[in-house]
């Protein structure tokens, strides 16, 4: 939780928002049950306010559609924890806002059923395993089509692909659709130490091809 909180007033600092996991499928089986569960929501929540960040996003569980033990954390159910989220934040947050903003991703290429979409306050998605940058704008389109989406923002958060030397990529794919766009980048097989900011430790420089051809199209698109 230190280095949670070096990181989160760093970002305070430098003007950033992050977006703060909850829950990982590798970490989740230690919880014992479902009340576990929702105390851990409670507690992770209240630290957050009790700090009075005010930069943050709050994803319940990564990735919910697989490998979660528990119920509470799947789909059909994990509104229940963004409604303890809510409710664990009302009146606390610094910034006017009613309570912390939160969702939940999706595992890569899947749209969110209707429910997942209205009890989110923002919509998350994942590029992981969508090739063809043709069918992101569709995974965008399909979400707005959904029961509950009243215009809310849509994020991917996560997509392993790059190509950003070429006229076609995921990343202008989503902007293009009017949604955000995650770089994940981590370091693959037999990669050296340059790449990954996702695997830890990190080189946090702009130290590779990869990590130079992205923040060269974020320079051309930004317009800065």
């Amino acid at each position: 939780m230190g280095r949670l909180e070096k990181v989160l007033d760093k970002a305070d600092e430098l003007g950033m928002v992050v977006i703060v996991g909850y829950f990982y499928f590798g970490q989740e089986p230690r919880m014992k049950d479902e009340a576990t569960v929702v105390a851990g929501v409670k507690n992770a929540t209240e630290w957050l306010t009790g700090k009075g960040h005010t930069n943050v996003l709050v994803e319940i569980a990564n990735e919910c559609d697989i490998q979660y033990k528990h119920e509470v954390l799947e789909p059909k159910r994990v509104g229940e924890l963004m409604k303890v989220v809510r409710e664990s934040s009302a009146g606390k947050v610094k910034n006017g806002a009613k309570q912390l903003y939160v969702s939940v991703s999706m595992s890569g290429g899947k749209v969110p059923s209707a429910e997942v979409v209205e009890a989110s306050d923002d919509v998350l998605l994942h590029g992981n395993g969508v090739k063809d940058p043709k069918k992101i704008p569709a995974m965008v389109e399909a979400t707005r089509k959904l029961k509950g989406f009243a215009a809310k923002p849509i994020v991917f958060n996560e997509d392993d692909h790059f190509g950003f030397e070429k006229p076609e990529n995921n990343f202008l794919a989503a902007t293009a659709a009017h949604a955000s766009w995650g770089y994940f980048d981590f370091r693959m097989k037999d990669e050296g130490f340059a790449e990954g900011y996702q695997s830890m430790p990190a080189d946090w420089g702009i130290s590779s091809a990869r990590k130079k051809g992205f923040f060269e199209l974020l320079k051309k698109m930004s317009g800065e």
